[in-house]
């Protein structure tokens, strides 16, 4: 069976645990099966990447990486 989260793509969330605690964002991605959640701008690490096509000169980029569920809270609307 499918799990299901009250969590969903486009939310605003707050980080509540970690490095990134208090931050706030949008949910970027919803990954069911790690229990996880990607949000725009928070958990931030430089990955290597080798030269493409897409990218010839290769080096490192900054990528959003997943946060467990658990860590993170849904704001409402009228809270700022």
């Amino acid at each position: 069976m499918a799990k299901k989260f009250k969590i969903k793509k486009g939310d605003t969330v707050e980080i509540i645990t970690g490095d990134d605690k208090g931050k706030r964002g949008e949910v970027l991605q919803v990954l069911p099966k790690k229990d996880a959640v990607i949000v725009a701008g928070c958990k931030i690490v430089k990955k290597a990447v080798k030269p493409s096509e897409k990218n010839p000169e290769g080096g490192f980029i900054n990528k959003e990486m997943p946060i467990h569920i658990s860590n993170v809270r849904k704001v409402e609307g009228g809270e700022s």
